[in-house]
């Protein structure tokens, strides 16, 4: 009897176990069925229809991509979708006209307290607050002018639009004035080479007038005084024609932009150009004569040298034009 029980007891044991798995590997398999049919397309739909959320942060860097052909005549889910495009293509706040900010902007216009632009533009400022610094560190004021007005219309009462203002504001104060002391260093440095180019002039006739003077004791004629002052002054006359010549001095520098793709990509480097400093001081005919590396920075050092201004060069008092040259270094800040 009881070897019959042991029998019966062991054999429902082995059949359970069978069981058993196949209920686990059919309970798996619900669960993965599950996440592919219902749940993932459920959280696609909702991503969707929250206006692409951000849930981790966002680059601002600028995607040159083309702005819609009127943005005007847009209602407000036209708007919203390309403000997810903008998202998705990470065109937070830039390029100017064409990034998510502006569109969720121009929604709450035409609908005011749309709860996917109001949404998406409260989860979306911490970042776009870090890319707008970031413009204010890379020095492109302008660029960064304009990303903070952006978000000031989007959250005015945000103590962090102060912070960036203040930013900003000290870091332009910053740049007049290093911008003033290389412009103060670069007139000492003219100054002191007019200085001793007229001391080198003096020295000279100073000697030559010496050697003449020996000269004269052993000729004590009257036409001897009269020789002297004419050898005096054929000598005199280069050395006045010299100090009475001018180099052009700067007097207003503006430091060239550091273009984003070298920016990025932490690339360094420096342009050689040479211009011409007309009678009215304005600069001309700038050219790139050497460069490393090649193309990188030369647009923006063309920009900024023809925007400096001298005071011109002088000839006996008269203004004429010049020729320089000038090494533009870009280095990023450390």
């Amino acid at each position: 009897m009881d070897t019959r029980s042991s029998s019966m007891r062991a054999h429902a044991r082995g059949a359970v176990r069978p069981t058993l798995l196949a209920v686990v590997a059919i309970i798996v398999l619900l669960a993965v069925a599950s996440w592919f049919l219902i749940i993932q397309p459920h959280q696609e739909l909702v991503m969707q229809d929250g206006g692409g959320h951000p849930s981790t942060p966002v680059s601002t860097d600028k995607i040159s991509v083309p702005p819609p052909a009127n943005v005007e005549a847009m209602d407000v889910n036209q708007l919203l979708a390309e403000a997810r495009k903008a998202m998705n293509d990470h065109r937070v706040l830039a390029p100017a006209g064409n990034n998510a900010f502006e569109f969720y902007l121009k929604a709450l216009e035409k609908q005011p307290g749309n709860p996917v632009a109001t949404d998406a533009l409260r989860e979306t400022f911490p970042f776009a607050a870090s890319g707008a610094e970031q413009a204010i560190n890379g020095r492109d004021f302008n660029e960064a002018q304009r990303e903070i007005d952006l978000l000031a219309k989007a959250d005015p009462a945000n103590y962090t639009v102060t912070i960036l203002r203040s930013k900003l504001d000290a870091q332009r104060k910053l740049l007049d004035k290093e911008q003033q002391q290389a412009l103060d260093q670069q007139r000492q440095q003219q100054l002191a080479a007019e200085k001793a180019s007229a001391d080198k002039a003096a020295q000279k006739l100073a000697s030559e007038q010496k050697v003449q003077q020996p000269v004269e004791q052993q000729k004590p004629t009257t036409e001897a005084p009269v020789a002297q002052q004419q050898v005096a002054a054929a000598e005199a006359k280069p050395a006045s024609e010299a100090a009475a010549a001018t180099e052009p001095v700067l007097i207003r520098t503006v430091q060239p932009r550091y273009p984003t793709q070298a920016r990025r990509a932490n690339q360094e480097g420096w342009v050689v150009v040479s211009y011409n400093v007309d009678t009215d001081g304005n600069v001309n005919g700038v050219k790139v004569l050497d460069a490393q590396p090649r193309h990188l920075f030369d647009r923006e050092a063309v920009d900024a040298v023809e925007r400096w201004k001298f005071k011109p060069a002088t000839r006996n008092g008269v203004p004429v034009e010049a020729n320089r040259q000038q090494r533009i270094v870009f280095k990023l800040n450390q």
